[in-house]
């Protein structure tokens, strides 16, 4: 399984709770703005195009092994890690980057 198929299938679920958890929505969505900014920093677009499905999978990596270095653990509740998980995974989600997404267009 991808990198990308990973995450998302862990924090994919977490999206249920922003029907209730606004400050939760709030952090991912400014996590979502940061990556969208990071990883194309030279679209000179008003709407940001959809990330590229290869520096997502990079970045995802590097933080991925990061959180490892860390000894990161899931906490009950919502961490700066839970929200750019949630914030990688709503992009894949959002733009349709797995395989198995792309099939159903």
């Amino acid at each position: 399984m991808s990198p990308l198929a990973k995450i998302s299938s862990a924090y994919g679920p977490r999206f249920a709770e922003f029907a209730f958890e606004p400050a939760f929505t709030a952090a991912v969505d400014q996590h979502v703005a940061e990556l969208r900014e990071r990883l194309s920093a030279d679209s000179p677009d008003l709407t940001p195009p959809p990330p590229d499905h290869t520096d997502l999978t990079d970045y995802a990596l590097g933080f991925l092994d990061a959180l490892a270095e860390l000894d990161w653990r899931e906490p009950v509740g919502h961490d700066y890690a839970v929200c750019r998980l949630t914030a990688i995974s709503w992009l894949v989600h959002r733009h349709g980057l797995l395989p198995e997404q792309r099939h159903g267009d």
